[in-house]
């Protein structure tokens, strides 16, 4: 594992933004993964310039998003999907069907989950995945547990993911209980990936992923494992490295 602690969280947002963009360079068709939340947005902002201003290319990119909320449909402004066309997907020449979602509001969940898994290995596997972490430790919806899941799974959010998320719905309450995510047996199929932290609300998550025994108690643990796994932290996030 490569770590990499920037000056700021812009700083660490170009850097990653130069690594995907590097990837879409060398290979057009790049598979990548994506995440959302508030860390990757700065990375997303720096893409769409480099569309705007270099005229970086995605018409060949495939992307398929980490996760998804049960029970919130696509026009929804707090599901996954509104928030990577709003800050990503729609600002760049991104093609629709090469842009990969899971449906959190299929009737058969458990089914959709295998659809989606089954797509990601068809058109895999992942080049580049992009990783946040939350507070706890997970990954995507991955929460800490005794033991973790392979593959795309419905996952009941703990609570504390649940506070993390309430100041984008307003209230707690509003927050959906399950979420579809990609397992951790799934991303770390990926040939690359970078985990963006950028606040000192991630320090200790960052120091159990990167410090800690490799458990399922911390999901990012897991990414020790990784060969080609680096980190870009600020230096709130490492403050907890020594």
């Amino acid at each position: 594992m490569f770590i990499t602690v920037t000056r700021s969280y812009d700083e660490m947002s170009q850097r990653a933004a130069l690594l995907v963009a590097a990837h879409v360079i060398v290979k057009p068709d790049t598979v990548l993964g994506l995440p959302t939340g508030s860390t990757p947005l700065g990375m997303y902002r720096e893409l769409v310039r480099m569309r705007r201003e270099t005229n970086l290319g995605f018409s060949r990119v495939a992307t398929f998003n980490l996760d998804e909320y049960v029970g919130l449909p696509p026009d929804d402004p707090q599901s996954y999907d509104f928030f990577m066309r709003t800050n990503f997907t729609d600002h760049v020449n991104l093609r629709r069907d090469r842009v990969f979602i899971p449906d959190g509001r299929a009737r058969d969940l458990a089914a959709e989950c295998r659809r989606y898994e089954k797509l990601i290995e068809r058109r895999g596997p992942i080049d580049l995945f992009v990783l946040g972490i939350g507070q706890n430790g997970h990954i995507g919806f991955n929460e800490p547990s005794h033991a973790l899941q392979a593959e795309t799974h419905v996952e009941t959010l703990s609570a504390r993911t649940r506070r993390a998320n309430a100041r984008f719905f307003g209230s707690v309450s509003k927050v959906p209980r399950r979420a579809i995510t990609m397992g951790m047996g799934t991303i770390m199929k990926a040939r690359e990936i970078i985990l963006l932290a950028g606040s000192k609300e991630k320090a200790e998550a960052i120091k159990r992923a990167v410090k800690g025994p490799v458990t399922p108690a911390v999901p990012a643990s897991v990414l020790q494992l990784h060969p080609a796994c680096r980190m870009f932290i600020d230096s709130s996030a490492a403050s907890g490295l020594g």
